[in-house]
């Protein structure tokens, strides 16, 4: 049983990644009064290209590198569309979304003859010495792949700038008020952009987690639909690194939970499992309706000439 227990919290640490990085990245832009739908798109680009430059290269860091740089050019893209020329956010990641499926499964097929349904070497696990020797918890929690230990490290980093350093502050006056921050000398656009990159890079690498690590190819629309569970995510991780990581985590046990219920062969349609995280992101918002942080101008396009 308690064998079960473990690989089960390892599945559920494992699910959470891209999830989490998603959301962290969503939550600087958002802290910043952008909102990002895009971030499926980016998740997706970071998922194709991070497979494709390790398939061609056989370099896993390359891959990843590859995933950050797509994520941040989707983004991009977004933050030229929605801070520049102040068009619709929800429209324009929409707009992302809708493209970068269009697009890469358009690149997919052209390369599907050499490449995404050929399995790559996926990321190793690191055992951290002496930690990873205490029972349960060492190896929850100490036996893992890099990136796992770099998501502990972003939530205590982003923790630490949101709560105690001048910039954390001037991201959240960027987004409450950007006229008032404007006025103190804090560059609204400026800040913005960086956010917007940060969102890129992040979701980036949870794209590329999931083909370089989790699945070790690339099928049409791997992501299915995560980049939506994590803006849910946000919202009900109330906007905090360490809320949205719980928040991701119990996203992460539904979706271990699925899998182990149809490989257990659980007499429950497998659409019903499939689409359990779904319904579980529904029941979320239900839960947090009416109970939004949302920053003052989210979504809100500045025009430093409107005062």
């Amino acid at each position: 049983m308690t064998e079960y227990i473990i690989s089960f919290i390892e599945a559920m640490i494992r699910m959470s990644v891209p999830l989490t990085f998603a959301a962290l990245g969503e939550v600087v832009c958002e802290r910043s009064g952008i909102i990002n739908i895009g971030i499926e798109g980016s998740l997706l680009s970071g998922a194709f290209f991070g497979y494709l430059t390790t398939y061609h290269s056989g370099s896993l860091i390359l891959g990843f590198l590859a995933g950050i740089a797509a994520g941040i050019v989707i983004n991009l893209i977004h933050a030229v569309l929605s801070i520049y020329l102040c068009q619709d956010q929800t429209v324009c990641g929409v707009a992302l979304n809708i493209l970068s499926l269009g697009f890469i499964t358009f690149l997919f097929t052209l390369s599907e003859s050499s490449a995404g349904t050929e399995s790559i070497n996926t990321l190793g696990k690191i055992s951290i010495p002496g930690l990873s020797s205490i029972p349960i918890i060492g190896r929850i929690l100490f036996q893992n792949d890099l990136i796992v230990y770099l998501m502990f490290v972003l939530i205590i980093l982003l923790m630490f700038f949101f709560n105690k350093t001048f910039w954390g502050l001037s991201l959240d006056a960027v987004g409450e008020n950007p006229q008032a921050a404007d006025t103190a000398g804090i560059s609204v656009f400026s800040w913005r952009y960086i956010a917007e990159i940060f969102c890129g890079a992040m979701c980036g690498i949870g794209g590329a987690y999931l083909t370089l690590v989790q699945v070790g190819r690339y099928t049409n629309n791997v992501t299915s639909g995560r980049g939506y569970i994590a803006l849910a995510i946000v919202v009900f991780g109330r906007r905090s690194p360490v809320g949205v990581f719980g928040a991701a985590l119990f996203f992460g046990a539904v979706n271990a939970l699925q899998f182990r219920l149809q490989s257990m062969g659980v007499p429950l349609p497998t659409q019903f499992l499939t689409g359990l995280p779904y319904l579980m992101t529904v029941f979320a918002l239900l839960i947090t309706a009416g109970k939004g942080t949302d920053p003052e101008s989210l979504s809100k396009p500045y025009l430093r000439n409107m005062r």
